[in-house]
């Protein structure tokens, strides 16, 4: 197989023109509104399989674009998936990104109360009177403890990013979220990631930027 010699601006844009050919050789139309966040998750994953699992709550795309407009904060269930949300982007519309996975009153009190650090971060960004969208890329008990207080009717968070990978918890997890009225964005089945969700709202992103 030849090695392409391409300038490291041009990488990512023929990336995305291989995924389009790939698509359209597989006789794929994606919808207008969701085409670029399903486009950059292939990116990320080169897993097609994306355009089959991704589920968008109704008006999903508009609904997070506004909440980001609007200076809505983001959290994240992981440092990586913190750390590969475009900052630049973000902060510019006033909001603020954390995750608190390794702070010191998290790490004590998932000892104290035999749970995991993601469900403590979860609570601890509920405490906040601004509208939060959850970023869960790692841990399905994130989605869980969301589920759980707004089943209770103690907290609705304004939009979940839920794509945890892996086995134990994940699909049921997810299967939770989408079975609520919560604004969100699910990919369905094992798969997903920190890149994953960094990678959806990246796309949101840009394309914020890409309209101006």
């Amino acid at each position: 197989m030849r090695i392409n010699n391409y300038k490291p601006e041009e990488i990512e844009k023929k990336s995305f023109e291989i995924i389009s050919e790939e698509l359209n050789k597989k006789d794929i139309s994606l919808p207008t509104e969701t085409a670029n966040i399903i486009k950059r998750c292939i990116h990320t994953t080169a897993d097609f399989d994306y355009v089959e699992t991704l589920r968008f709550s109704p008006d999903a795309v508009n609904i997070l674009k506004d909440l980001i407009k609007n200076g809505a904060d983001i959290v994240t269930d992981t440092n990586m998936a913190l750390t590969g949300i475009n900052k630049k982007e973000f902060l510019k519309y006033g909001g603020s990104i954390n995750c608190y996975m390794a702070d010191e009153d998290i790490v004590r009190l998932s000892k104290e109360n035999e749970t995991t650090r993601a469900s403590e971060s979860m609570l601890k960004a509920m405490q906040s009177p601004r509208k939060t969208i959850f970023v869960c890329g790692n841990a399905p008990t994130a989605l869980i403890t969301l589920y759980e207080k707004y089943k209770k009717n103690e907290y609705v968070p304004a939009f979940i990013v839920g794509v945890p990978v892996g086995f134990v918890n994940v699909e049921a997890a997810k299967e939770l979220i989408q079975n609520t009225e919560i604004p969100h964005i699910i990919n369905e089945g094992r798969k997903g990631g920190s890149n994953v969700a960094a990678a959806i709202v990246n796309a949101v992103l840009y394309d914020m930027r890409n309209a101006k």
